[in-house]
């Protein structure tokens, strides 16, 4: 309570001097980034399901949340299968840069998305080529972030296996992190045949219906859970959500559009 009414007498003490804030107006002004780190299945065989959830995530950016298709950039391991989409080769600097470049444009936030497999070690980005095989650790993903969107909120989702290893080295006040499974679990739905990992479907429905951010991270971790128990994967994934105090009070005023 101590803390609400400070909040409200400095706000009115802005007012007074005739120096509001302007409250936010939506994901127009943000930069937004959605990486798809592998393109091989659970068995080793090709898969789709990380370009699907690229390809879907980013239209339910546009459709469902409002940001603007000019600030967003896709990447993927085999860009050349999808010239519908047009997205970049998913390499490190490449998507470094990409979000660093669309964050000096759009300085209103700051989104970035990977869903690929993961270790307890970190993030996969691999690629065709052995050669050119990455690991993401947890303190570089959080250089791609900080790098780019430094002072500004930021969203941060990590669909990946073990995924909340990147939670601590993300961690800031002005940014919310959500990831699809625990430091030290698995995540599911990376099959040869599946259309999205359990975690990105998760996040695709429950988008639909959320308000903001701040519901949707509760809905997605609901929903993986009702998933891993209807088709008896286990031990549960169990996702991770951070929420800084510095975003927490601004996210509900970050709403998605009406009509979802």
């Amino acid at each position: 309570m101590k803390r609400t009414i400070a909040t409200i007498a400095g706000v009115v003490a802005l007012a007074l001097a005739g120096a509001a804030p302007a409250a936010p107006k939506g994901f127009s002004d943000w930069a937004a980034v959605v990486v798809a780190g592998d393109f091989v299945g659970a068995r080793g065989g090709p898969t789709e399901t990380f370009d699907n959830a690229r390809r879907d995530i980013a239209k339910t950016l546009v459709d469902r949340m409002g940001f603007s298709p000019a600030n967003i950039r896709t990447y993927s391991v085999r860009p050349q299968l999808y010239q519908d989409t047009k997205p970049g080769r998913s390499t490190l600097f490449g998507v470094q840069n990409g979000l660093k470049d669309l964050a000096g444009k759009a300085k209103g936030g700051c989104l970035f998305y990977f869903t690929s497999h993961g270790a307890k070690y970190g993030a996969f980005l691999n690629a065709e080529r052995e050669q050119d095989q990455q690991i993401i650790f947890p303190v570089v993903m959080a250089e791609i972030v900080d790098s780019a969107c430094p002072n500004r909120p930021t969203i941060v989702v990590v669909s990946t296996c073990f995924s909340g290893v990147n939670v601590p080295h993300l961690q800031k006040g002005d940014r919310l992190v959500m990831t699809a499974a625990r430091k030290d679990r698995s995540s599911f739905g990376c099959g040869e045949s599946s259309v999205y990992p359990y975690f990105d479907q998760c996040f695709l429905e429950e988008a639909q219906k959320a308000r903001d951010f701040a519901v949707l991270a509760t809905a997605v971790s609901g929903c993986v859970s009702r998933m891993e128990r209807e088709t008896g994967m286990s031990p549960p994934s169990e996702p991770q959500i951070w929420i800084g105090d510095g975003i927490k009070p601004l996210l509900p005023l970050y709403a998605f559009r009406k009509g979802g």
